[in-house]
């Protein structure tokens, strides 16, 4: 294993926490064995590297902690036993600096005041607050009047401004999760029931700092944000990563958070409105922000404040004609770490299928490619990038300092999750309709007996949730597939069950652990279509793109004309 040389500022933070909990993390040495594999894209290969990923002993891979960076050290030892060639300068890693965000819930507090006196609202349970400023330990927001701005979307292309006519600066903005098409279904309002980046949480956040507001609240509604409370709590405890800035976040809102339905229809019942008439009101255009009178934001963090330097992990297959174009694979290492505070004894989460499993594919897709009969004509390259849990920061930091020319990447395949399934009739693609890449998955899915499906839930923003959407942001195609929901043993009903059981049981969950009884025939059939895919590119001239009428499109056509 490489020595550690990052910050370990944030996991011993949570080492100490769960020590004083009573809960034990000796979880013991981290796995250094590689055990040996098969050329060809095989089943056992892949659960073993899930497996390993996923192992106790990595304590739910987090980013910037000595276990976490350890499982970092094995997907580049591993690369380099595969063959591949480092991806960085030289080496397999690229330092992503960031800062890590932990807040103590026993020194903080989140107390909305009104004519009624003050309510504190009980942290995990009612609310998830932190501070994305790390500029300072301790950050305040005092008397902030609470504003009730639907969805916080300044959308002109909708014709569409939740912040006409109101200035929302040192405010507290109150605002719903997805944008107005979810609820009416109206296709010709933002994308109907598909969510666009209007409706992410990250905009939400992005808009109020335009806006200079104080701080925000996002009110959470399972159907709409696509996962329950739960993934809210698990997902905003512990330390949280930003890129490291000089001015320490200093430009965004002094609080994000999210509250309960339940505690939202109490707040606008506090301030003589009704929620769900609002809510409904807020779906219409025209919709004018309403201030919800006498109601008063008065927060206090206390955070663990530090600098840490993660790592993306990178290697190349090397192209023996045209080894300075590539094709890229991309997948997250990172995952959640231990969470003291989480209920249950279990408190490491491994993140066994969100994203081991990802690693894992793409590890075997790199066998293939570097123990095949001849190298592709163009190089392949393989992306294991880091926080991608707390807003895709790794990919982010990818796209803006890209070890090769933006303009040199042909085209990208991102996996985010392999799940054990039986075998299915299509694949599903999210943010289908996108670019030329569908095509070629058609034609070898083709050879499969299987067709390209739609996601068929685009109202969850699956598109916008994972790591292509970075890259596909400067213009590379990128393409997010995987799985099937028409299984050919039970159908759509099976497919969708599967799906529905994973997100309600263990997504972002201690219970995402690797089980020895996965069945491993559909990630088998993922893993061989999209390294054809991959194949199809690499050996090829052609430079697949976004159709035309894609909002990616003009990005990559300015792109390449730079480069020729």
């Amino acid at each position: 294993m490489n020595t550690l040389k990052t910050s370990l500022i944030a996991g011993a933070a949570a080492i100490a926490l769960a020590a004083c909990a009573g809960i034990d993390t000796s979880t013991g040495p981290v796995p250094s064995g590689h055990p040996p594999t098969k050329a060809e894209i095989d089943g056992a290969d892949f659960a073993s590297r899930t497996k390993i990923l996923a192992d106790d002993a990595f304590e739910g891979r987090g980013p910037g902690t000595a276990k976490g960076e350890a499982a970092a050290d094995w997907i580049a030892d591993e690369m380099k036993r595969l063959g591949l060639k480092p991806g960085v300068n030289g080496g397999y890693f690229q330092d992503v600096p960031a800062a890590s965000i932990t807040l103590d819930p026993a020194k903080s507090s989140f107390e909305i005041t009104g004519p009624d006196g003050a309510k504190q609202l009980k942290f995990a349970d009612e609310v998830a607050f932190w501070s994305p400023r790390f500029d300072k330990a301790e950050q305040k927001v005092e008397n902030s009047d609470l504003v009730f701005v639907g969805y916080g979307v300044t959308a002109p292309s909708e014709k569409w401004d939740d912040f006409k006519g109101i200035d929302v600066k040192g405010k507290t903005i109150v605002l719903l999760i997805n944008d107005p098409g979810f609820i009416t279904r109206d296709k010709k309002m933002f994308n109907g029931k598909a969510m666009t980046y209007y409706g992410r949480w990250t905009y939400k956040f992005e808009e109020a700092a335009r806006r200079g507001a104080a701080a925000v609240i996002i009110v959470h509604e399972t159907e709409p944000a696509a996962y329950g409370w739960q993934v809210v709590r698990n997902s905003n405890q512990g330390a949280k990563y930003y890129l490291d800035k000089p001015n320490g976040n200093a430009d965004l809102a002094t609080v994000h958070s999210w509250i309960t339905t339940e505690v939202a229809k109490d707040l606008f019942a506090r301030a003589g409105l009704n929620y769900d008439k609002l809510r409904l009101a807020a779906n219409k255009r025209g919709f004018k922000a309403v201030p919800m009178k006498g109601l008063k934001l008065n927060a206090t963090t206390n955070s663990a404040v530090a600098r840490l330097k993660t790592r993306n992990v990178i290697g190349v297959v090397e192209g023996a004609e045209k080894p300075d174009e590539y094709v890229l694979y991309t997948a997250h290492w990172d995952h959640l770490g231990v969470k003291p505070t989480v209920p249950g004894p279990d408190k490491i989460h491994n993140g066994a299928l969100d994203n081991a499993s990802g690693c894992a594919a793409i590890l075997e897709i790199a066998e293939a490619f570097a123990k095949g009969p001849k190298p592709p004509r163009r190089s392949v390259m393989f992306a294991f990038v880091t926080l991608e849990e707390q807003g895709l920061l790794g990919s982010e930091f990818l796209a803006k300092y890209p070890p090769v020319p933006l303009n040199k990447i042909v085209a990208g395949l991102n996996f985010d999750g392999v799940g054990a399934a039986p075998p299915a009739r299509d694949m599903t693609v999210v943010g289908s309709g996108a670019s030329q890449l569908e095509d070629i998955l058609a034609m070898e899915l083709k050879k499969q007996d299987r067709v390209v499906a739609p996601d068929p839930e685009p109202e969850k923003g699956s598109f916008y949730r994972s790591d292509h959407i970075s890259l596909a942001k400067v213009g590379v195609p990128m393409l997010y597939a995987g799985g099937g929901i028409d299984l050919r043993e039970g159908g759509k009903e099976a497919g969708m069950a599967l799906r529905d059981d994973y997100r309600a049981n263990r997504y972002h969950q201690p219970s995402d652990e690797y089980k020895a009884d996965w069945d491993l025939r559909g990630p088998v059939e993922t893993m061989q279509v999209l390294y054809q895919v991959g194949s199809d590119i690499a050996n090829s001239s052609d430079w697949p793109t976004w159709y035309k009428n894609n909002e990616f499109y003009s990005v990559r056509q300015k792109s390449l004309k730079s480069a020729r």
